[in-house]
């Protein structure tokens, strides 16, 4: 029984070192963020503007979201959140449409989560509009209003949108979060120099790198 208990007690010291170890107490310009070349102008008012690019079917931005959406709340008196959505190809429009319309519909907090699970954990396929919509009559949701407003000319303009931040922000990778116009970090610029670890150590590190850079804005 002492022998187990050691065991834990050493596992735990582990974790507890290496998840020291990768959170990033003074973040490094070049290493654990990156300054963009040309700050984006941003609408936050006083508040710190923070904006993740992602992608729905990218298994890292899954991950990432319920401690980001955490990190959300519990920043909420310092920041503006936005999302969005990426396009690395044509393919991945609907998906950009599906985002937009519920966000235009007021129903990110209900539907964003369960996206994520259907794809991820349920295995369904979301790629295409007929997949999306087929996907949407089974949450309940009136089907007739969310197609007008998938194809709709505000989210078009959405989608447009998204491919000019996408390019100014030079996003090469999801989940990427950008602020203050400025800055940007991710999992995997932050893991660049902390090795192989687990991403749950990864996200915790890159949400502190965060928390130094809206710091650093306010300012």
């Amino acid at each position: 029984m002492r022998f187990i208990q050691h065991l834990l007690a050493v596992a735990t010291l582990s974790l507890m070192a290496a998840t020291a170890g990768a959170s990033p107490a003074a973040p490094v310009n070049g290493t654990d963020y990156r300054t963009l070349e040309k700050a984006q102008q941003t609408d936050s008012g006083k508040k710190v503007e923070v904006t993740e690019f992602f992608w729905y079917s990218c298994p890292h931005c899954e991950a990432f979201d319920p401690s980001l959406g955490a990190w959300v709340k519990k920043n909420a008196d310092k920041i503006v959140f936005k999302r969005v959505p990426v396009a690395f190809r044509d393919s991945f429009i609907p998906q950009q449409k599906l985002y937009y319309t519920i966000e235009a519909l007021g129903l990110v907090d209900s539907l964003h989560p369960r996206v994520f699970r259907a794809i991820h954990v349920e295995r369904q396929m979301l790629d295409t509009d007929k997949q999306i919509l087929d996907f949407i009559a089974k949450q309940g949701i009136d089907v007739k209003k969310f197609t007008e407003t998938y194809n709709s000319f505000g989210v078009q303009t959405k989608v447009s949108r998204a491919t000019q931040l996408q390019a100014a922000y030079k996003v090469d990778g999801v989940p990427m979060i950008a602020v203050d116009g400025r800055y940007v970090t991710s999992p995997s610029i932050v893991g660049a120099k902390l090795g192989n670890r687990p991403e749950a150590v990864l996200h915790e590190a890159t949400l502190q790198v965060m928390d130094h850079l809206v710091a650093k804005s306010a300012k």
